[in-house]
Formats: structure tokens, sequence, C-alpha cells
């Protein structure tokens, strides 16, 4: 249903200015980086603690938007031809303006709450339904405030069937939500620990997210949880659907656990009934149960309900950046493919391509009808994404070849993966960014097999959506004014240096820090074009600190004198540079005796200009030292107020790091150095940030064997077995990162839920470990160097040094894989 800017503006606001009033409004944007089309798209100025949406206003009307949402203070005269909408509030006219447009659909919509399981039971309901509907459904994870207006947007008159998720944080947010799906169906999967930070009690957060049902016609859960029951107690049974216990209207009999399936007996309305799932794991138990509920409720044929439960297929929940051949990089998102989960894996693709070009292969869209019109969207979406190539595979898109050659001339079509993988080798892909993007029925996953690189089974797995929070965590606590600085150097960490950076880039950092100048070059290589400071610059590398605008930390007057030769020799009338001042740390910096010769020098040579000064804190995260902290900063502030009194310019100033932004706020001033919180390790030790797991080191077993009692175990005979043990060897020794300190019992791995000591000394490739008593391992079963469930803060202090050692020994031969949730 179409709604011009004229209905827009009297739904939400009575304050427009209103130039073209009968313009249709087909796209609602939030963020000014996922703009495609320009024409036809109203941004919602939307604010938080640290920017005001407004300031991307200018960049969006430069780009060909003309309609926006602001605040009322806005002042709109710099922009005769836009339209404006003021509001209070943009992201409660953004809510207000998707519950109006809900109320126009009387079709049937399912809405999902709940601590877990939401987006899998949304993802298998899209898989068992979607033959008989043509389903409209939340992309990915979208089940916020602002996720769930944006997904219920998507509505439109060819839609049978909405399915929605809703997620809440603190008390008083589903009233909103509601507000927005009107959910017709309710489903509550569970009540557990997730996002209860907001709330007083678990019986507090179901009640919360009760609310979302309370014009629904009948609410699907269970009885399992004495929290829900509780809930159910008070509600009225004619609009409820039980599962559970014998009380319950689908009442569980058996649940049988096979090697890889599970069949599931149960009894509804005294009639014994069975499925039978492709899963044995207890979460995917009671997330299929659930949807099977959702299936008996509307109606659906009992041996029709059999037959798709038995072919449920996983639910890939993130999007991987794995190495390729020849220099490219996959982007697999082979697992569904409809319009809403495209623009996400293209906005992934263009934060990643940098300087290569972007190639997508993609098969027809999954949808039960997919007209004309959405394969024209498919072809505006890949021109405004910028893919240089495009495959596609079908029959749907096959017909469409002239229409997608006209736009695209490097277009090709094949009506079956196996057409195109016969054509392969024709291609010659090299120093691509490759999104491989099919609906299941496809297969793509042979098709992913040709990209992959062969190299050993040892991973690194970096989770891009991940640092984004950690990020944000961070941001929570700096200042709105503070601008924020990246370490990247090491190979960030150990995690890859071009493929974070294009993370930060594209959620806005302030600058980037490298060590080394060969660092900062392989990022505008790949297309990294924000601001970078070298830490480490050397005078054989001062071309390439010009040639690729690359901001030279001075940190003696040896380095600052060469640079200054440097750059009058080449003709340069200014370059940017950071002044080091040493405050206690005794590594690099001008000292306090230094200062006033350095001023001097800086006012002789106006050249250089000063883009920051900056001082390293030597032990922020311990309060034992808080002393010292505070005088280093009163010695740092000392020399600032000289270099300015003596450049007569103002710069930045930065001190600073992970720790302090938390342990010392006030001494944030006009930037900080973000390091190793955003791979999520907590340097503060507070615990009062909620960080999540960037990195996962991960290997495999080789071989498992009995070793009897008394025999020995790797070089030297160090390990003798006090009794008959199982021993497992991992693809994994000192030449990938893992430490020998760790061997002879010091360290453990994780598997099977459990951890197993190290037996022997480590081995350049591989390493031993003890699995005796822990049930279903096999050869080729993942194993958990560190991670999630073994933290790498355990792993620094069995080897008695600290996280940032463990990360950034892991090996260059280490495959890292890179991944969006």
């Amino acid at each position: 249903m179409p709604h011009t800017l004229k209905d827009i503006s009297e739904i939400i606001s009575e304050d427009a200015v209103i130039v073209q009033p009968s313009v249709v409004i087909d796209h609602l944007l939030i963020d000014s980086r996922r703009l495609v089309f320009a024409e036809g798209s109203l941004f919602f100025a939307l604010h938080s603690s640290r920017r005001n949406g407004q300031i991307f206003v200018d960049e969006l009307y430069s780009s060909g938007v003309q309609s926006f949402v602001v605040t009322k203070n806005f002042d709109h005269s710099p922009y005769p031809e836009a339209n404006f909408i003021k509001v209070n509030d943009p992201l409660r006219a953004l809510q207000k303006l998707v519950a109006y447009h809900r109320k126009q659909f009387k079709i049937p919509v399912i809405g999902i709450t709940g601590s877990n399981g939401k987006t899998i039971v949304k993802e298998w309901l899209y898989q068992l339904l979607h033959s008989d509907y043509n389903i409209v459904r939340s992309p990915k994870s979208y089940n916020s405030q602002i996720g769930v207006p944006l997904s219920v947007w998507q509505i439109n008159d060819e839609h049978t069937l909405g399915i929605f998720e809703a997620g809440i944080s603190e008390p008083g947010e589903m009233d909103f939500l509601e507000s927005i799906i009107q959910p017709t169906i309710g489903i509550l999967t569970n009540v557990g620990a997730a996002h209860s930070a907001g709330f007083k009690s678990k019986e507090e957060k179901v009640l919360e997210k009760w609310k979302l049902f309370k014009n629904a016609f009948v609410i699907i859960s269970n009885n399992q949880d004495p929290a829900i029951t509780a809930a159910i107690a008070s509600k009225s049974k004619e609009k409820l659907f039980i599962w559970g216990d014998s009380s319950a209207d689908l009442t569980i009999t058996t649940i049988k656990k096979e090697e890889n399936s599970c069949t599931i007996t149960a009894t509804y309305t005294n009639k014994a009934i069975s499925i039978s799932i492709p899963f044995t794991d207890d979460a995917s138990i009671e997330n299929a149960i659930t949807c099977w509920a959702v299936l008996l409720f509307l109606e659906v044929e009992g041996s029709v309900i059999k037959q798709r439960m038995a072919t449920l297929q996983p639910v890939e929940m993130r999007l991987q950046l794995k190495k390729g051949i020849n220099s490219c990089s996959i982007i697999n998102d082979s697992y569904s493919n409809d319009l809403s989960s495209l623009r996400i894996a293209l906005d992934f693709l263009q934060q990643q391509t940098g300087n290569q070009s972007a190639t997508v292969i993609l098969s027809d869209l999954g949808e039960v009808e997919s007209s004309g019109e959405q394969y024209q969207k498919v072809l505006q979406a890949l021109v405004q994404h910028n893919v240089t190539k495009f495959i596609g595979i079908g029959p749907r898109l096959s017909a469409l070849k002239a229409d997608f050659t006209t736009t695209l001339p490097h277009s090709y079509f094949y009506p079956s993966v196996e057409a195109f993988i016969q054509h392969f080798a024709n291609f010659r892909f090299r120093d691509e960014v490759i999104l491989l993007k099919g609906a299941r029925a496809f297969e793509f996953e042979h098709i992913n097999l040709l990209f992959e690189q062969k190299i050993h089974q040892t991973v690194l797995e970096v989770n891009l959506s991940a640092m984004a929070h950690n990020l944000k965590e961070y941001q929570r606590y700096v200042a709105p004014a503070t601008k924020v600085m990246a370490m990247v150097k090491a190979f960030s960490y150990g995690s890859g240096s071009a493929e974070v950076a294009s993370v930060l880039q594209f959620h806005k950092v302030d600058y980037l820090a490298v060590a080394y100048a060969d660092e900062g070059v392989e990022l505008r290589k790949s297309g990294i074009n924000m601001p970078v400071m070298v830490m480490n610059p050397e005078t054989i590398t001062f071309q390439s600190l010009v040639q690729y605008n690359l901001e030279p930390e001075m940190y003696s007057f040896g380095i600052l004198k060469a640079f200054t030769a440097y750059i009058e020799n080449e003709g340069l009338q200014q370059f940017p540079v950071h002044i080091k001042i040493d405050t206690g740390m005794h590594r690099l910096g001008f000292d306090s005796a230094d200062l006033d010769k350095l001023v001097n020098f800086l006012k002789e040579n106006p050249r250089l200009v000063v883009k920051s000064v900056f001082s390293h804190l030597v032990a922020s995260e311990n309060a034992e030292h808080d002393g010292f902290t505070r005088r280093q900063v009163k010695q740092f502030l000392e020399a600032t107020e000289l270099i300015k009194q003596t450049t007569g310019y103002p710069f930045t100033r930065h001190i600073s790091n992970s720790a302090a932004i938390f342990r010392h706020p006030q001494y944030q001033f006009e930037m900080v150095r973000l390091g190793i919180g955003l791979y999520g390790v907590d340097s503060s030790a507070g615990n009062q940030l909620s960080l999540q797991t960037v990195a996962t080191l991960r290997s495999t077993i080789a071989q498992i064997r009995e070793v009897k009692k008394g025999e020995t175990v790797g070089y030297s005979r160090r390990a003798i077995m006090n009794r008959d043990s199982v021993i497992a060897t991992m693809r994994i020794g000192y030449a990938d990162g893992f430490s020998r300190k760790l061997g002879n019992g010091v360290g453990h791995v994780f598997i099977k839920g459990q951890l197993a000591a190290v037996v022997g000394s480590v081995c350049m490739d591989m390493t031993m470990i003890d699995i005796t008593g822990i049930d279903g391992i096999s050869e080729g079963d993942v194993v958990e160097i560190f991670g999630a469930n073994l933290p790498v803060e355990q792993v620094a202090k069995w080897c008695d040094t600290i996280p940032y050692e463990i990360m950034t020994s892991v090996s260059h031969r280490v495959k890292r894989e890179y991944y969006e949730e």
C-alpha cells in the first residue's frame, strides 16, 4: 500500500515543510551508509548518546535523498528542494508510521518473543509454511525498537502471512513493539538469562514479554518453565495453545534421540501423533516442538507436517567471509534467498570490497511468487551496491537475461548449478570479493567448495558483529564529542587488519592506528580511506607514508628532523604528524626536558601540522597505581598546553586506553584509544562491560588412540601415563601459535563441553590431549583452543603472560574466517 509524503506527514506530525507532497515513499532509511534507493527514501534522523542522525542530512541530500524526518529545532533552510517532517522523537515517529502501515493489512501475523530461539523458530516456520503462504518476515534478527518497524514496513498486498520477532531489554519496550507487529498469533519460546539486566526478576520479564500478545487470537508456549506457567495461569485458556506435560494441549510423551535424528511422540486431541527431526540437541527439539504446535493450530495436515519436519534445515545465523582461491574473498550466504536477506548480504559485500571488484552469484529468489517487479528490485540493488560481475542461476533469472545485461554488461546466466560448474574454469576468478547467495534448494555448497582455499583445519574465527557490539559498549562510556582511535596494529591483534578495519570504518570510528607503515599501506590497498596513524615510522618508509597519506608518530628528535627534511625535499607545504610525550612508560616519546626544544622546532617548521599530542598510560587498569596515573596526566597536560601556546592552533589530545575509558572517564579529552577491549578482553577486569568474544581459535582431531598405563606420549617421553588413557592428537602446534608453555598438563582445550589436558610436549604442528572419560569424541571433531567457552585470559594465565601475546601469536598460516551474525 503506497504512502505519499503528505499522508505520512499527517500520520506522524503537524509540523512539516513539504515541497513534493505526492512523492511516494517506498523505503525507510535510518543509516546513511545503507542508502540504496535515493528516490522514494525517507530518512529518519535517529539520535543516540554519541551521534545525532541529523549530521547526515547534508551527505544524504547530496546523494539525492529529498525527504527527512528530523527534530523540531532542525534548520531546514539550506535544503530548499527537500521535504522535512519535524517531530519530537524520530524513533517514535518511525514506530508510529509503521504501526499505521501494519493496520492496513488483514493478514495473519505471527509475533515471536523469548530469550532464545526466536530467529530459529521464525526461520523454521518459514521453511515449513512457505509452500502455503507468501511470507514476509524479519530479516535475520531484526527484533529491536528499530529493527521491528523496518521489518514490518516490508508488508505489501502480495503477502498472506507475516512472521516477526520482538526482543526487549527493559520494561516498557514491548508496548511499542506490540503496536507495530499487532500479532494475531503469539509465540513465547522461553525465558532465560539473556538480556535480563533491565529486569528485577524473571517473572517481571515474562509479564513484559506477554504484552506482545494482548490482542492476539492465540498464544503458543510451553508449561516447562514455572515463570511461564505462572503467567499462563492468569490467562484465558481459550487464547492458549500450550505444549508440554499432561496438562498441555500438545502433550509430549516421548523424545527418542538417535545418532542424527530425533523422534518426538505426543498426544493431541486424544490422538497419538509423532514427528522426526534431523537434530538431536535440546534447543532444536524445543524449537521444533514450538513449530509443530503452530502447524497444528493452523490445521496443516498431519502427513504434511511429518514430511516437512523431517526435512528441516539448519539455520545459518551468520554471514561468513573466507579467503578463497586466487586472492578472492568469499561471502557464503547460501542458505536462503529473498529480497530482505539479499540487501543485508549486499551491505556486507560493499563493506568488505575495498579496492577489489564485487561479484555476486545469485539463484532464483526463494519466495512462492517471485514477480518481475521483485527481480527489478534485485537488479537495482546490484547496481546501487556497485556490483561489477553478476552470475544468475535458475530458470527465472535466465529468462531475464536481456534486462540484466542491458544494465549490468558483465552478467552471465545458467539454468542450474550443474551448468555453472561446467563453465566455472572459464571465469578465472581473481582478486574479487564474491557473494554466494542462493535459495537452499539450489545447493550452493557445491559452488562454495570450488572457491575454498585448501589450507589446514586450524581456523581463527573472527566475529565482526561482536566487534561492532564491543565498540558500541565502550562508546556508552565515551563522551559524545570524544573521538575514538582504534588500534589495528599487529595484524589487528592477530585477527586480520583489512577485514577488521573495514568494519571499523563502516561504523565510523574516527582514526586507526598501526605499528608500522607497511600495515598502513595494506589498509590503503584494501580500500581503507580513513585517517591512519603509524606509531613506529622508519626513515625507509617515509615515501610510503606520503604516498599513502599515512600520519606518522614523532617520538624523537632524530625521526622528527629526518621526516622534516624529507617533506622539505619533496616540496610538501604541510603534512600531518602526531607528537608522542613520554610521561612514564619510558619506551618512546619526548621527555619533559625536551619540551622547550620541541616547541621551538615545531614553531620553526610549520610544514609539520600537529594533528594530535598523546601519551601512554602505564597502569590505567590497576587501582593500586591510580596515583601514578594522575601524575602522568598532569605531566601530559602541561606538555600539551605548552605545545598549544607555541603552535597557536588546536589539536587533538589523547591518553586514555581501553581500561582508562572506563576507569578514568575524566581523562578522555578529545580522543581515546581503543585496543584489546575491541576484541572482547576487559583489560580493566571490572566485569561491568558486556563484552562479547570476537576471536575463537579452533582446531580438529586428527587421530585418537588408546595408550596403556606406563607408556609415554610425545618428545623426550615427558608424559608417562599413570592409567590406561585415550589420547587425541590435534592439528595445531607451536608453529600455529599454540605455546609450548601449555605442554605437560599446564594447558587445556575445550571439547564436547569439557576441558581436556595437554599431554606431553607441544609439537611444531600437532599437540596431544587426554580425552579419557569424555564421551562421544570422534576423529574430525572440533576443539576450541580459546573462545567463548575457554577465554583467552585463562590461556594467558596458563602461559604466565597476557592475552595480547596469545592473540598476536596465532600464525599467519592459520586460516582466518570472518562472519557477521
